[in-house]
């Protein structure tokens, strides 16, 4: 086979798998867009590509035959354009190959999506469980609803310790020397329970920062 031969040949397997890759790209479901669009689907020696859609491959197989052109022109060695020759054919194979598997490299997708989304909540549970926080029910960390009921909660509960360390103060004076001291004792106790609510108060709107914050990089990402 001649080498004009050789690259109408490439040129003909090109624009035939062109037109295969647009009927594919054309035909995509919506979901597995989404699920695919940060997916690397090739090794990096055959394509540069992100996602669902391969037209951009068809581009780059373009380039590397017009490479092989000018090598040819070049009047470069037989080895160099066969080695060339056996790329471009890996990369029609490479092409074809992640045609016929973009359902199942979604369904991959989505189901790694899903490992990442519960080691996160298992993480944020064991990170409640070990917060000290633990009468706060750890799925009120899933909603950020809840979360505000809680904070709510919380600061109902300082306004309640508050008004009860006054009122005890204010009998504290007036009572009995012998009543003194269980008084004094229920007035530290009061204490503790207003300090570790302000805590909670803290560690609350910590939360609601971190569950707030990707919900604003995304909104930012889709509105740029």
């Amino acid at each position: 086979m001649t080498t004009s031969e050789l690259l109408k040949r490439l040129r003909v397997q090109q624009k035939l798998l062109e037109q295969e890759v647009l009927q594919h790209d054309a035909k995509l479901p919506k979901g597995q867009q989404r699920l695919l669009q940060d997916t690397e689907r090739f090794n990096d020696t055959l394509f540069i590509q992100t996602g669902a859609e391969l037209s951009s491959c068809i581009n780059q197989i373009n380039k590397s035959i017009q490479q092989l052109e000018k090598l040819i022109n070049n009047k470069i060695s037989p080895n160099t354009i066969l080695l060339s020759c056996q790329r471009i054919q890996d990369r029609f194979t490479a092409v074809k190959r992640a045609m016929a598997t973009t359902s199942l490299d979604a369904k991959s997708a989505e189901q790694q999506k899903k490992m990442r989304i519960a080691k996160a909540q298992q993480r944020r549970h064991q990170s409640h469980n070990d917060s000290g926080f633990n009468w706060i029910a750890a799925g009120v960390m899933q909603n950020s609803h809840q979360l505000y009921e809680e904070l709510n909660k919380h600061l109902n509960w300082v306004k309640t310790f508050e008004q009860k360390i006054q009122n005890l103060q204010s009998k504290l004076d007036s009572c009995h020397s012998t009543d003194k001291i269980n008084m004094q004792n229920e007035i530290l106790l009061v204490h503790r329970r207003l300090g570790k609510c302000r805590q909670a108060i803290s560690y609350i709107e910590e939360r609601i920062q971190a569950f707030e914050r990707p919900q604003t990089h995304t909104y930012r990402r889709f509105n740029r």
